[in-house]
């Protein structure tokens, strides 16, 4: 009896010490939601609503998550300009309070004004540009806004220095592929800068005005082509249009010639004009491809109201034996993917028919190799 008794004392006393503690835990739990509400409205606003209005267990974003977004004023008296370092390709308004448009002409110039004479509540703007950065505002209606031509830099900086968080997404574009847009850009960078020339067999050069391809990268489904054009002249050389076309490489007589034109996804340093006594280089950024046997690339430069075009042949075993680019720790190494044969003739002319068979052009190959490639004797 005396052993029941006991049992029943314990089994009394351990059900109110649990009822004790479950009646404490609730008490400290609504004070943790109480205290974390009180914050994150104080943070929010009072319009704040926390994760338990969501269906099941949700996750809010946090700070380290969120890119922060750019203050600006409109009216509608004014309109608002914002330069972008690259072509728009994307905008979203928040509401019917902002009508926006590009600029006429300047495809990375945005103009954003007020839709009504006056708007309280605050709204934002979304832009993505052609290099893959993405920009955010939040935007508000002023009398007089302080700024009214604002130009935005890229990102291609540390995180820190833009406010923009280390871990952001870059944009992917349709016409890159599987390529971000951004390390394209460093990849042409640096290409444009160390400024290799791995290839020495394949130019022209007519009326004073030299054309080279200098080097063939490689990455991630991209082809990167390496040009300078020299101008010995005194005369300003005008560029109409570069151009890259796979053509046949023998025509029969009375056969049309078939072509193919190749355009560039990008152009690092690509200018209008190459200057008299000057020399300007680009890089180019087309789709990766190659070229059957009978076909051949004519890279082109053509000039604006003038005669002295230039123009040159790239086979297909120039094409596979593109560069390889290395990635590490955020810097590029241009590797040579295979040696590239020197050509007996030395800069081989582009055998278009514009060209062909031209006695002039085939001399002067010869000529260009023994005057300004001693070191090549054949």
């Amino acid at each position: 009896m005396k052993t029941i008794t006991k049992f029943f004392v314990a089994a009394v006393a351990l059900f109110g010490v649990a009822i004790a503690a479950n009646a404490k835990s609730p008490k400290n739990t609504d004070n943790n939601v109480s205290s974390s509400t009180e914050h994150d409205v104080e943070v929010y606003g009072s319009n704040y609503t926390d994760g338990d209005k969501f269906d099941g267990l949700t996750r809010k974003v946090g700070f380290d998550r969120m890119i922060p977004p750019h203050a600006l004023e409109v009216c509608f008296e004014k309109t608002t300009h914002i330069i972008f370092p690259s072509e728009v390709v994307y905008v979203d308004l928040g509401n019917e309070n902002l009508v926006a448009g590009l600029a006429d002409g300047a495809k990375n110039v945005l103009r954003v004004k007020s839709a009504f004479k006056s708007f309280k509540q605050e709204t934002n703007l979304s832009v993505i540009t052609d290099d893959g950065s993405y920009y955010t505002f939040n935007v508000k209606f002023a009398k007089e806004p302080l700024l009214l031509s604002i130009e935005m830099t890229d990102f291609l900086h540390d995180g820190e220095s833009v406010n923009r968080p280390n871990n952001a997404q870059e944009i992917y574009l349709e016409k890159l592929g599987q390529e971000s847009p951004v390390l394209v850009k460093l990849i042409m960078k640096s290409i444009y800068k160390q400024n290799k020339r791995e290839i020495k067999h394949i130019g022209s050069k007519r009326f004073g005005v030299q054309f080279l391809l200098k080097s063939i990268y490689t990455n991630n489904g991209l082809l990167y082509f390496h040009t300078e054009l020299k101008n010995t002249t005194n005369i300003a050389f005008d560029i109409d249009y570069v151009s890259f076309k796979i053509v046949d490489k023998k025509v029969i007589k009375r056969t049309a010639m078939q072509e193919q034109v190749l355009e560039p996804l990008r152009a690092q340093n690509y200018v209008t004009v190459v200057h008299g006594k000057s020399s300007e280089r680009t890089v180019f950024a087309l789709e990766k491809f190659t070229i059957p046997d009978d076909k051949q690339l004519v890279i082109e430069v053509a000039e604006k109201e003038g005669g002295r075009h230039q123009s040159f042949v790239v086979d297909n075993e120039d094409i596979v034996r593109a560069n390889v680019i290395d990635h590490e720790e955020d810097s590029f190494n241009l590797r040579c993917g295979g040696a590239f044969p020197v050509r007996r003739g030395g800069i081989r002319p582009a055998e278009s028919p514009r060209n062909v068979g031209g006695r002039g052009t085939r001399q002067y190959g010869k000529r260009f190799l023994y005057r300004q490639l001693p070191q090549l004797r054949l």
